[in-house]
């Protein structure tokens, strides 16, 4: 195996079965970090690869431990012939909660990890010892999803001093804990700061909006549905109004929303949410004529009419 890379940085790999997820985050001082270190694949498991980064150690642990091998068979096969293992910093769990991590002695200080319960949390270039065990912590008292907590560990780190040099990118990634099919399927979160003075802000304001369009879509779809019933709509209203408003950056959301409405007929429900759009961005006004030429609104020249005006 050869040396690729370097990413010195901290991380973290989480299965959490009381969520039926699995994933892996990581925050660097280092151009794209999130292309390196993290490697995850549902219904198999997450691998960190970082400090004197071999990348093959991700795409080998996941086909490892995808063929059967639990992640300390997996990871002790990849050191066993490694001759730069004492220069490696890995992690990985499997769908089964199993963790095993290596800090080796040629790491840069401050560098170590500590392994809880379907987790692993591990970093190296510390400012200070105190890093992974903050994130530990974090990670465990933290109530809601992966993502959330994986985001607390990380936050964590960095409230600790985190990376010696500084911070440049981070990354997210949350699966499915169990394969259901296509692998796209099962891909709930893929986020990447490439390069960004605050990477980890820019990270919790992508998973904002994630979260945003995630309930978006969970609320138009049960618009789309062939038995739609007042309680479906009111049940689609409802996850509407909890799912992160974005507006005015971004009135995605409330525009497709509104549409959605209004081919079922809410039309007191859709008008006032295009009156915000157009009032912020009244280029939205171009959109319902393109649409009913699309087939995705009735032929209604009385409807276009009224989606155009919002009065």
């Amino acid at each position: 195996m050869r040396a690729f890379r370097l990413a010195h940085t901290y991380s973290i790999v989480a299965c959490d079965p009381s969520v039926e997820q699995l994933g892996a985050a990581v925050q660097s001082h280092y151009f794209g970090t999130g292309v390196v270190v993290p490697w995850v694949q549902a219904g198999v498991g997450a691998v960190a690869t970082q400090s004197f980064v071999e990348i093959s150690y991700g795409p080998l642990g996941l086909a490892m431990m995808a063929a059967g091998k639990t992640a300390s068979q997996a990871l002790a096969g990849l050191l066993a012939v490694d001759p730069q293992r004492e220069r490696r910093q890995v992690a990985m769990v499997d769908i089964h909660g199993n963790v095993a991590a290596h800090t080796g002695v040629q790491c840069i200080a401050f560098a170590g990890h500590r392994i809880g319960e379907g987790y692993s949390v591990q970093a190296n270039l510390m400012a200070k010892a105190t890093v992974w065990d903050a994130m530990a912590e974090a990670y465990e008292q933290t109530k809601g999803d992966l993502a959330e907590r994986m985001m607390a560990a990380l936050e964590a780190a960095e409230g600790e001093g985190g990376d010696l040099r500084g911070r440049q990118s981070a990354a997210m990634v949350v699966v499915n804990l169990q394969a259901s099919g296509p692998p796209w399927m099962d891909r709930w979160i893929d986020l990447r700061v490439d390069d960004h003075p605050e990477p980890l802000t820019e990270l919790r304001r992508l998973l904002r909006v994630r979260r945003a369009y995630d309930g978006w879509d969970a609320a138009e779809a049960l618009l789309q549905e062939s038995d739609v019933t007042p309680e479906k709509i009111e049940v689609a209203k409802r996850r509407f109004a909890e799912a992160p408003d974005l507006m005015p950056d971004n009135p995605e959301g409330l525009f497709w929303f509104a549409c959605a409405l209004a081919k079922i007929g809410q039309m007191d429900a859709a008008l006032p949410l295009l009156r915000r759009v157009y009032d912020v961005q009244p280029v939205w006004r171009e959109l319902p004529p393109r649409l009913m030429d699309a087939g995705l609104l009735p032929q209604d020249s009385a409807l276009l009419q009224r989606l155009m005006e919002a009065r």
